[in-house]
């Protein structure tokens, strides 16, 4: 029995609720809608274990979820279960399973999300702003974790509810979201062989923790890449001392830093040595180089880049490529080294800093983690203290090409709801899950999509769910559901 696209998108927009209002409504019938939900949900701290390392005891992550589990639990799906995996000292992942409807030829589908959240930035957030103070404007709620990716465990079940709805026979769905996504899912292989004789071996995974290029047609992730995350630290001194006396004969930790990091990326082009590089499908070029027709320079432009500043490369596709298929280091916090305001003539005794690598999506984390270490740490300048130090890693992922009935789904959700056709994109970041899956279960299909669109901005200042796409891609979930029962 096929869905009608039409009535998803009706009952997605009644289950997240009116755009225009408070986040918390004062209207009784919008009390439990999915925007007053997860408003709850931005306010509560629960930052990801690799930045916050007492998540256990201040109970911020029970909070979460709690009020997820709650929400969920409210809903009355008929045959729904729900059960928090625990184990000391992990974080704790949300199992959900919903039973088949349809009698004959039952798959099961995966859909998976996350509750962790990145650190709150809160003094750069602009004024009115507040990561976690839910704010509306313009159809986009504002709030750390909204986007990225607190709606999952909504939208998630609401898709399914939007099936029920319909009374149109359906597979067995199983939700799994986890808690330290942020921090590499550092804890999930651990609940997946604890649950995997309850997951069964999915047919489909949807996965609603990635991007979107805009807001006006359902986007598919075709690939992430890979990270590893480590810290570099270089000493040489047992205390600071004059920078009057010393320098001339004291060399610096912060040149010594600079002189290390140029072993592994020019610094002229921010290219990475070959060794971390792979060779980029055809087809996934040709693929950018559509994608680059229908964004334009918001390619670069959706960056909050000053008067005058400039990307890297002038070229839309090989920008695409960049940012999708490229390893690239980034620098992403400092120690050792004073804030303006306290900085005296003192030659530093060490400096730190933390490196996020990205791995091209068929590149291995552990290859690439090792040589940094290898290269970074052989024979040091001046005898130097150096180390690298690794937090996280993990390996990338590309997505398998869809079957013809699932590019035919794709392309029928995104014309009824956005009178656009789907497209596919590479992302730049990670989602550890899904390699971890492709690996599991390789004739698994996958549909990734997300709602982290232009100024989005997960992970800095800013943060927003874009409502009304949400809305849309909770439909269009729910009519690639009803496909895959189809078949």
């Amino acid at each position: 029995m096929s869905s009608d696209i039409h009535k998803a998108l009706e009952f997605s927009d009644k289950a997240w609720g009116p755009e225009v209002r408070a986040p918390f409504s004062e209207d009784k019938h919008q009390e439990e809608d999915i925007i007053h939900s997860l408003s709850k949900f931005i306010t509560i701290q629960n930052q990801s274990p690799l930045f916050d390392p007492n998540w256990e005891g201040n109970g911020y992550t029970k909070a979460a979820v709690e009020l997820l589990v709650g929400w969920v639990e409210k809903q009355k799906v008929p045959g729904l279960t729900i059960e928090v995996s625990q184990s000391e000292k992990r974080t704790p992942v949300i199992f959900i399973e919903i039973p088949a409807t349809k009698k004959e030829n039952v798959h099961t589908v995966l859909l998976y999300g996350h509750l962790d959240k990145q650190p709150p930035l809160t003094d750069q957030w602009t004024d009115g702003l507040h990561p976690y103070v839910p704010i509306i404007r313009d159809g986009k709620l504002y709030g750390r974790g909204g986007a990225d990716d607190g709606y999952s465990t909504f939208a998630s079940v609401a898709a399914v509810q939007a099936l029920k709805a319909q009374n149109i026979p359906h597979d067995r769905y199983v939700i799994l979201i986890e808690a330290a996504e942020e921090s590499g899912s550092i804890d999930l292989p651990f609940h997946m062989e604890k649950l995997k004789g309850r997951i069964g071996e999915p047919s489909l995974v949807v996965c609603l923790d990635s991007g979107c290029g805009n807001y006006e047609q359902f986007w598919l992730t075709s690939s992430l890449r890979g990270i590893v995350v480590g810290t570099l630290e270089v000493k040489l001194l047992r205390e600071g001392v004059h920078s009057g006396s010393a320098s001339g004969v004291v060399p610096s930790t912060f040149r010594i830093l600079r002189d290390l990091l140029d072993r592994v990326e020019d610094k002229k082009t921010g290219e990475m040595i070959q060794d971390f590089h792979v060779k980029i499908p055809e087809y996934r070029i040709e693929q950018a180089k559509y994608t680059a027709t229908l964004l334009g320079d918001s390619v670069w432009s959706e960056f909050p880049f000053l008067p005058g500043a400039t990307p890297v490369a002038k070229d839309l596709t090989q920008l695409l490529l960049q940012r999708s298929w490229h390893p690239t280091l980034c620098v992403t916090g400092v120690e050792g080294i004073p804030t303006l305001s306290q900085a005296g003539n003192v030659l530093r005794p060490y400096a730190s800093v933390k490196l996020s690598v990205r791995v091209p999506p068929s590149g291995s984390a552990e290859y690439i983690q090792n040589k940094l270490k290898e290269i970074l740490e052989k024979d040091p300048p001046y005898g130097a203290h150096v180390k690298f130090i690794p937090d996280k890693s993990a390996s990338g992922w590309e997505s398998p090409a869809p079957p013809q009935w699932l590019e035919e789904a794709l392309g029928r959700a995104s014309l009824e709801t956005f009178k656009k056709p789907h497209a596919y994109m590479g992302e730049g970041g990670s989602i550890p899950f899904l390699g971890m899956l492709g690996i599991m279960y390789p004739k698994t299909q996958f549909v990734v999509t997300g709602l982290l669109g232009p100024q989005s901005n997960a992970h800095g200042p800013n943060e927003f769910l874009h409502i009304g796409m949400g809305k849309k891609v909770t439909a269009c979930v729910s009519y690639i559901l009803a496909e895959q029962a189809r078949h």
